[in-house]
C-alpha cells in the first residue's frame, strides 16, 4: 500500500478505505515518528512510521444494537421493558410502533454533540456495532421482526465522523441465527446459536458484500477504512475459520474487484476476530492475504487471574497481544469494569476508588498502545454513578483525561 501523506480535505471527493497510520488520518500526533524517503527527482515523501498514528477510539454500544443492561432508562422508555432483545421488543411493540420507537432512538443515543466531545476528549475513531438486518434484504421477513430504516442512520453517522476527521470501523455485531447464545448484542436472545451453517452464512456475505459496494460508492463513508466481518463467535464451531473467515474475506474482495478497487491504496481493512478468542485462528486461513486486521477484546474481570487492584494493574502494564501471529491487531472493546463479585464491594467502588481506575485505565492504554490502538466499551451507557463502562461519564467524572497522551506518565508501569 501507498504510506503518503493525504489531506483529509482533499478526500472529500474521494471514497477510500485504508489504516490511518497509512494515511496519517490523524495528523502529527505528539508521538509521530516521521522520515524522508526519495522519490526521485530532487523529490522525498514523508512516511510515517505505522506503529503511530494510534487509534484512540470508542464503541457506539447500543446505537444499532439496543444491549438493555447498558440504556435501561432508554429500554424502558421506547417501550421494550420486560424484554431481553430488538426482536423481542419487535415482536412485543409490533411493527409501527416499534419502528417508531427505533426511529426516535437512532436520532437521539448519538448526536453531534457526542461526536463533538468524542472529539474533544482526544478521540479519534469509532467502532460501530450493527446487525445484519441493517441490509433489509437479509432478513426473513416473515419470521425476524426486526426494526427497518438503520441504514440511512448510519450513512448519517459515517458522514459525521468523516466531517471530524475520525476513523469508522463498521462491525457485524449481530449475526444472522445468533453467534452467541443468550445475548442481546446479538440482536435476539436466541436460548442457541443458529448461525454456524452455509445457509446463515450466505446471509452475513450478504450484508458485508452490500456494505462493502456501499463504503466505496457513498462518499459519507470517506473515512470509513475497516469493516470487522464478525463480533465475539461462539467457539467450537470449525466451519467459522474453514469456511465463513474464508469465505467472507473471498467476497468482500470481489466486490472490490468488480468495482475496479485495488490493494494499492483503496481496499478495506478486512477484520477477524484473534485467536485469543478462543474460536480459530483466523490465519489459518488467511496467511499471505492483504489488508488484514485483527480484534482482541480485553476485560479481566473475565479473565482467570488473582482480582486483586495490585494484579490488574501488573497483569495491564505487562500485558501482551498477537498470539498465533495475529498482527496488526486492535483491541477493540475493553472496560474498567471489575470481576461480578467485587465490583460493588467498598474497595472497588467507582465514587470512593478513582485514583484506583484512573491507573488502571492508563496501564491498559499504554499497553494497547503498543499495537494499534484500542476501542474502549462504550461512548454512553445509563448505569448512573458507574463510570466503568462508559468513557463520556469516566471523563466528566475526573477519571480520564481529556489527553489520552497523558496515560504513559499515569501508568506507573
Amino acid at each position: 500500500m501507498k504510506c503518503t501523506i493525504v489531506n483529509l480535505l482533499a478526500l472529500s471527493g474521494a471514497v477510500t478505505a485504508w489504516l490511518p497510520s497509512e494515511r496519517n488520518l490523524f495528523g502529527e500526533q505528539p508521538n509521530s515518528v516521521a522520515r524522508n524517503l526519495p522519490a526521485g527527482q530532487g523529490r522525498s515523501v514523508k512516511r510515517f512510521d505505522p506503529s503511530f498514528n494510534k487509534i484512540r477510539g470508542v464503541n457506539l454500544g447500543s446505537l444499532f444494537i439496543i444491549e438493555p443492561w447498558m440504556a435501561s432508562s432508554e429500554w424502558n422508555s421506547m417501550g421494550c421493558g420486560g424484554t431481553n432483545s430488538e426482536f423481542d421488543c419487535m415482536r412485543k411493540l409490533g411493527k409501527e410502533q416499534g419502528n417508531a420507537a427505533f426511529q426516535k432512538h437512532w436520532d437521539s443515543w448519538i448526536t453531534e454533540e457526542d461526536m463533538d466531545k468524542m472529539k474533544e476528549f482526544g478521540l479519534n475513531t469509532i467502532r460501530v456495532p450493527v446487525g445484519y438486518w441493517m441490509v433489509e434484504e437479509t432478513i426473513e421477513k416473515n419470521s425476524e421482526p426486526f426494526a427497518l430504516g438503520s441504514l440511512s442512520k448510519m450513512d448519517r453517522l459515517a458522514e459525521r465522523a468523516a466531517k471530524r476527521g475520525m476513523y469508522v470501523i463498521l462491525d457485524l455485531h449481530g449475526a444472522p441465527g445468533a453467534q452467541e447464545p443468550n445475548q442481546p448484542f446479538t440482536g435476539q436472545y436466541a436460548p442457541s446459536t443458529g448461525f454456524f451453517n452455509t445457509y446463515n452464512y450466505e446471509r452475513a456475505y450478504k450484508f458485508l458484500e452490500v456494505m462493502t459496494e456501499r463504503i466505496h460508492k457513498n462518499t459519507a463513508y470517506r473515512t470509513t477504512g475497516m469493516l470487522q466481518v464478525l463480533n465475539e463467535p461462539e467457539r467450537n464451531h470449525g466451519s467459522l475459520v474453514t469456511e465463513f473467515y474464508n469465505n467472507a474475506y473471498t467476497r468482500i474482495r470481489n466486490v472490490e474487484t468488480k468495482l475496479g478497487i485495488t490493494a494499492a491504496d483503496k481496499q478495506l481493512t478486512i477484520q477477524f476476530m484473534d485467536k485469543a478468542w478462543g474460536a480459530g485462528n483466523p490465519k489459518d486461513v488467511l496467511n499471505g492475504k492483504s489488508g488484514v486486521a485483527y480484534d482482541d477484546h480485553r476485560y479481566l474481570k473475565w479473565a482467570p487471574i488473582e482480582h486483586t487492584k495490585a494484579n490488574y494493574i501488573a497483569t495491564s502494564c505487562k500485558d501482551t497481544f498477537g498470539d498465533g501471529g495475529n498482527k496488526p491487531i486492535i483491541v477493540g472493546e475493553w472496560s474498567l469494569a471489575a470481576a461480578d463479585n467485587l465490583e460493588n464491594t467498598p474497595e472497588w467502588k467507582p465514587a470512593t476508588n478513582k485514583d484506583f481506575y484512573k491507573q488502571w485505565w492508563a496501564a491498559q492504554v499504554q499497553a494497547y498502545e503498543r499495537e494499534m490502538g484500542w476501542v474502549f466499551w462504550s461512548w454512553k451507557a445509563q448505569l448512573g454513578e458507574d463510570y466503568r463502562w462508559c468513557y463520556r461519564c469516566a471523563v466528566e467524572a475526573g477519571v480520564i483525561p481529556k489527553d489520552p497522551a497523558q496515560a504513559a506518565g499515569l501508568a506507573k508501569c
